[in-house]
């Protein structure tokens, strides 16, 4: 089309120059008149054509841009739908691994109940005052009081003590999958025992006592066996009136379930949800 209006506009500016001399200048002046409308006209077409080629340039850009766009979108739905896979199956494996500790917490309240049951028949005899037995979150507890075991200020097993002894160690060597926690602890008025330093070594020589009898006396296993005082700092009453010191000197057994036991059933936990 260009070289079409360019041939065009040659031959008339060629025919008026050869046919100057034999026209009229009225002639001439339309030939010329003619030539910069052509030329006005081969312009405009070559602004059209760069304008054209600009749109088919950005017409190529927003196809290959909308194709990128759409496989950007495959890729994300794609992805997203592995990950929601992935979540599916994190939440199935954590709801069976929940109802596992639920079965579990449950078979070992079951047990801990039956286990506080049998020891409170076995010390049905004993005055309810000297002794209690309580299950508090899956363990249980047993308080004996100091007169029953000791003399005062002392950490020597009383006769009587052999009697209460052998009924705990009896129970406790039914569950054998249960450890044994002892823990010594005394009021605030300091021992005068010349041979014991202070509280905190007579809470403690109390409880290795009850240890070393369970394990020598009535053959509870020792490796279950942990021994320990608290002196007097884990009061259960005021320190201020006789009752309470009473109630403050006191041996607590404690019967809860193995701590390796507690860790293999940590380890059956789903990777992706484990503590």
């Amino acid at each position: 089309m260009k070289k079409s209006i360019f041939f065009k506009s040659f031959a008339i500016l060629a025919l008026a120059l050869g046919l100057s001399s034999c026209v009229s200048q009225q002639k001439f002046d339309e030939l010329q008149k003619t030539h910069t409308q052509t030329h006005m006209d081969l312009t405009v077409c070559n602004q059209d054509l760069a304008v054209a080629k600009s749109q088919l340039s950005s017409v190529s850009e927003l196809k290959k841009s909308n194709q990128d766009l759409q496989d950007a979108l495959n890729q994300c739905i794609s992805s997203g739908n592995k990950n929601i896979g992935k979540l599916v199956d994190e939440i199935n494996a954590s709801n069976s691994y929940i109802k596992h500790l639920i079965a579990e917490k449950s078979k070992n309240d079951s047990l801990n109940q039956a286990l506080s049951n049998k020891l409170k028949r076995s010390l049905d005899d004993i005055s309810d005052e000297d002794v209690t037995i309580q299950v508090k979150k899956g363990v249980v507890f047993i308080s004996l009081s100091d007169k029953m075991l000791y003399s005062s200020g002392s950490y020597q097993l009383n006769s009587q003590s052999n009697v209460i002894l052998a009924k705990i160690a009896k129970i406790i060597n039914d569950y054998k999958d249960y450890d044994v926690q002892i823990s010594g602890h005394t009021d605030d008025v300091e021992v005068k025992n010349p041979n014991i330093g202070s509280n905190w070594e007579l809470s403690a020589l109390r409880a290795i006592a009850i240890a070393k009898a369970l394990q020598n006396e009535h053959g509870v296993d020792p490796a279950r066996i942990f021994a320990g005082g608290h002196s007097q700092y884990q009061p259960k009453a005021s320190n201020g009136n006789t009752e309470g010191r009473a109630l403050n000197r006191r041996t607590e057994i404690l019967i809860l379930p193995k701590l390796d036991e507690f860790m293999k059933l940590m380890d059956i936990a789903p990777t992706s949800v484990k503590p």
